[in-house]
């Protein structure tokens, strides 16, 4: 039996309000607009051209009342709407690349663009498509994996769902905003290739095949060019040789230098007309530097976007729940069928919800519940399950066997701060020195405490408190220190015997846990300092020292023992991973110890992360029996994973990211980061340095070469690097298998159609999805090439025992790499092998066929 909340779900899934008949059908490009806008422009003075050249708030754009033109109304985001008013938080976009099924992106940008409706956006920001090169990425969450051609058919149909509603999507961040780390002022150094066959392919059949009706720029420089002034992107690329004929966006407080972006493709300036505002534009017009037509260009395209989405005058639509039902079954179908299962030693995994009596629910992720990452792409619910409330809830509507009741126990998993400050024992007690001077010098007030346990300290804002102390190990192991900072604005400076300490990461506000430089012995004694610079006249600072082998509190370590299963719930968070900044490749801190001590007190551990990607799994994997990676799920995640978990719904996720074993295993592990001391670059502070310094050089040295293209060619991977789940992965319920590939020709030219079919049959015991991946590469190159690209695929969902022929289409471009020298793709006669399978590491068809 189902809980009722999840049978009403499900049965919305039955009903979804037709998008395309719910609105009036949007109004083609054509003659007619474009006559429109030739009636306007000429009633407009150039002061009021420029000024609708940029924003007037953070969402709207400038109206002008004498053409009758409204503002226009933008919103984040691309897992959900950022307006002001609760929405629907949708899985990460990350997630839905996980699914790899174009026609639920469509149903997702449906759903988002009925709720952009419902509040009367006109132009969603979204989706993102940038590559992910690393997996300490901090946008990584947002965009569609490391593949080009996975990425653009997600993109392509998100965009087509959101836009058949009537409002504009946004393709962003253009271009090779592949990184957070000080993207203000970090050029993406790139060759010409590179950015076709892999940063721009998405971007392209945005505009080609979606008809996107806007793209943003990003941050970062490309090649040297701040991408909002960059003419070979933005002029050259989109608008000549793709034919946009949209409006190019800057990301808000993007824009450097007005001059260069208003000449070089920038239409409009958000969120607030700072640069090309009439104190530039006009002098720049009158003498020269910049001609009227084309700001009039930029005009057009702004009212070529109303006209084609009627976007003027546009109200909230009130007959549009402001909580669709229909939206939220999306949001739950999603989260199912992207969580990707990477491991089930034992088939631990589904679980007999019968005879789970008891199970234990630990760790940071438990509760509340986690449903995506930091920044712009935060959406304020009405709802969210999380793990914890979702494990409850399947567990208390389903019967269990005669003399189980069902129980879930909880805990954080981490020993609580206050019982770490009182536990710690410093040899001679805590010196305090209260200086009167914020530099720790001059005269001192001198006490001594047994512990810092939060006390309350009067001290003055421009003073200094230093704690002293002696430390003794209890025992061998690694330790960890645990500082609190009494307010949100005090800082603390550790030190342990004379060395600064780094604060790698916060659990809460102001608790950091920083892990001691060496493994200590039973015995050994170190010298602590804490240098504290308070911001008020009252603080409650707090100092201890926990063994790594005692981070599981106590209580966790009983429930983790006495239940039948302990589901652990870690990984990022929307604090540890967000915009503005990259994340660690290690978990958050004190996780890796948490994990590891509760897989030893239970084998019947199961493992659900969160996050944008990979993390550093090496310190626990081998101790976890099963392993969930459930991305960033949104508001439904913790009703999601319970499905799963017992059975409800067979995993389907699949990897659109290759995980490494190591970060040093990354083919972009050399020059991810800028060449050069880190800290001898200028401006590496983030957004505070915005146009101020020399850029920091990325070099983009893995070339096409990224991810699983370059664990699959041996001549370029000569130290046959393997990574530890390949792209394309994801275990399921039943098996699966391929047979019988066959092409409608063996000898073809380019431009020839050509389609590949192949069977696929579930060879198990349970209904399930599977997605055939098609791979082509050509065997003797003339240019380095992988060995093999995605270049098809398709989930099929089969019965146990069912078998299914697809056909998958190929085209030119399905063989052809960027020529430099040609400037063009360029398919090169010879022999080519089309391989398929269910991963990039698992192709046991292929066959061949030559190009003429």
């Amino acid at each position: 039996m189902l809980s009722i909340r999840r049978f009403r779900l499900n049965q919305i899934l039955f009903v979804l309000i037709p998008v395309a008949a719910a609105l009036p059908a949007q109004q083609p490009l054509g003659p007619v607009i474009e006559r429109r806008i030739d009636t306007m422009l000429p009633k407009l003075t150039l002061e009021q051209k420029i000024e609708l050249l940029g924003g007037v708030s953070t969402w709207y754009t400038h109206a002008e009342p004498s053409i009758g033109l409204s503002s226009i109304r933008l919103s984040d985001g691309p897992a959900g709407l950022r307006s002001g008013i609760p929405a629907i938080a949708y899985p990460a976009p990350i997630a839905l690349a996980a699914t790899w099924d174009p026609k639920l992106a469509e149903e997702m940008g449906g759903a988002l663009g009925h709720d952009a409706r419902a509040r009367g956006v006109d132009v969603l920001l979204g989706p993102g498509v940038d590559i992910a090169r690393a997996p300490m990425g901090g946008r990584n969450f947002e965009y569609l994996g490391e593949d080009p051609w996975l990425a653009s058919r997600i993109a392509v149909a998100y965009i087509e769902g959101v836009q058949a509603q009537g409002v504009s999507a946004t393709i962003k961040h253009f271009a090779l905003n592949d990184q957070e780390y000080n993207r203000h002022n970090s050029s993406s150094d790139a060759d010409e290739r590179t950015m076709r066959e892999i940063g721009l392919p998405a971007f392209e059949a945005a505009v080609k095949e979606a008809h996107v009706g806007a793209i943003m720029d990003s941050y970062n420089l490309v090649n040297g060019i701040h991408s909002t002034e960059n003419g070979w992107l933005n002029n050259t690329v989109a608008k000549q040789e793709w034919g946009f004929t949209g409006v190019i966006m800057s990301d808000w407080n993007s824009v450097y230098d007005g001059v260069a972006a208003v000449n070089h493709g920038l239409d409009l300036e958000m969120p607030f007309l700072h640069y090309l505002g009439p104190d530039t534009l006009l002098p720049a017009v009158h003498d020269g530097r910049v001609s009227e037509a084309t700001i009039d260009d930029h005009v057009r395209r702004i009212l070529r976007l109303v006209l084609r989405f009627g976007a003027n005058n546009r109200a909230p639509d009130d007959s549009v729940s402001l909580f669709s039902e229909s939206s939220d079954a999306t949001a739950l179908k999603i989260a199912r069928e992207s969580i990707v299962l990477l491991k089930n030693d034992g088939h631990v995994l589904p679980l007999d919800s019968a005879r789970t009596c008891t199970l234990a629910v630990i760790g940071p992720g438990a509760s509340p519940a986690v449903m995506g990452g930091g920044g712009s792409a935060v959406v304020t619910t009405h709802k969210s399950v999380s793990i914890l409330e979702g494990s409850a809830d399947f567990l208390h509507a389903v019967p269990a066997q005669p003399g189980c009741a069902h129980t879930v126990l909880y805990d954080s998993g981490v020993p609580d701060r206050y019982d770490v400050f009182h536990a710690t024992r410093f040899d001679h007690g805590l010196a305090e020195q209260a200086f009167a001077a914020r530099d720790f010098s001059g005269p001192s007030a001198n006490t001594t405490r047994r512990d810092l346990n939060e006390n309350r300290i009067t001290t003055s804002r421009t003073g200094s408190i230093r704690f002293t102390g002696q430390f003794t190990a209890p025992s061998n192991g690694a330790y960890y220190a645990v500082v609190h900072d009494g307010r949100p604005t005090d800082r603390h400076t550790l030190y342990v015997d004379g060395q600064r300490l780094a604060d790698p990461a916060a659990i809460e506000t102001g608790t950091w846990y920083i892990p001691l430089p060496h493994p200590l012995s039973r015995g050994q004694a170190i010298q602590i300092r804490l240098d504290y610079l308070p911001n008020d006249v009252e603080v409650y600072p707090g100092l201890g020292i926990i063994a790594a082998d005692d981070i599981v509190s106590p209580r966790a370590r009983r429930i983790a023992r006495a239940s039948d299963t302990v589901l652990i719930a870690a990984g990022f968070d929307k604090a540890t991973e967000h915009e503005g900044a990259d994340r660690t490749f290690a978990l958050p801190a004190l996780q890796n110890d948490l994990i590891r001590n509760v897989a030893a007190l239970n084998p019947h551990t199961i493992l659900a992360l969160t996050g944008g990607g990979n993390v550093d799994m090496n310190p626990w994997i081998d101790h976890v029996p099963a392993l969930l990676h459930l991305w960033y799920p949104g508001e439904e995640g913790g009703t999601a994973l319970a499905d799963v978990l017992f059975g409800v719904q067979n995993p389907e996720g699949k990897l659109p990211v290759s995980f490494e074993r190591r970060w040093e295993d990354n083919p972009s592990f050399k020059s991810y980061y800028p060449v050069g001391d880190p800290n001898e670059l200028p401006c590496l502070a983030g957004d505070v340095c915005k146009g101020r310094g020399a850029p920091a050089h990325v070099r983009y040295s893995e070339g096409v070469f990224l991810g699983y293209r370059y664990y699959a060619s041996p001549a370029i991977n000569t130290e046959h690097l393997q990574p530890r789940f390949p792209f394309g992965f994801g275990l399921s319920y039943t098996t699966f298998a391929f047979s019988d590939l066959r092409i409608n020709r063996n000898t073809a030219r380019p431009d020839d159609p050509i389609t590949i079919t192949l069977t696929v049959r579930n060879t198990g015991s349970v209904a399930g999805a599977e997605v055939a991946q098609v791979y082509v590469g050509e065997q003797n190159p003339k240019v380095p090439r992988p060995h093999y690209e995605l270049k098809a695929f398709q989930k099929i969902r089969l019965a146990a025992g069912e078998s299914r022929t697809i056909a998958l289409p190929l085209n030119r471009r399905s063989f052809a790499y960027w020529s430099d020298p040609d400037h063009d793709w360029k398919v090169d006669p010879g022999i080519f092998t089309i391989y398929a399978g269910d991963s990039s590491d698992n192709l046991p068809l292929h066959t061949d066929l030559t190009l003429q």
